[in-house]
């Protein structure tokens, strides 16, 4: 995991919320998030990931309601 994202998670308190989350969606973000070709692209998706991880039931801005019990 790039150290700025790990930071990132940290710092908005999902980390654990992350880790919780199936293999292919950490993978999923990372890869996204490392596909960015610009730094306001890459500090937008890394915002995203972070709300979804947050608000939990989302993924990719899809419903993903077993997401939503690791947050409660």
């Amino acid at each position: 995991m790039p150290d700025d994202i790990a930071t990132e998670l940290e710092r908005a308190g999902v980390r654990q919320h992350y880790d919780r989350r199936p293999a292919y969606q950490r993978n999923d973000y990372l890869a996204w998030v490392g596909r960015a070709k610009t730094a306001d692209t890459r500090r937008r998706r890394i915002g995203q990931m972070l709300e979804e991880l947050a608000r939990g039931g989302v993924y990719m801005n899809m419903s993903h309601p077993p997401s939503r019990r690791h947050q409660e």
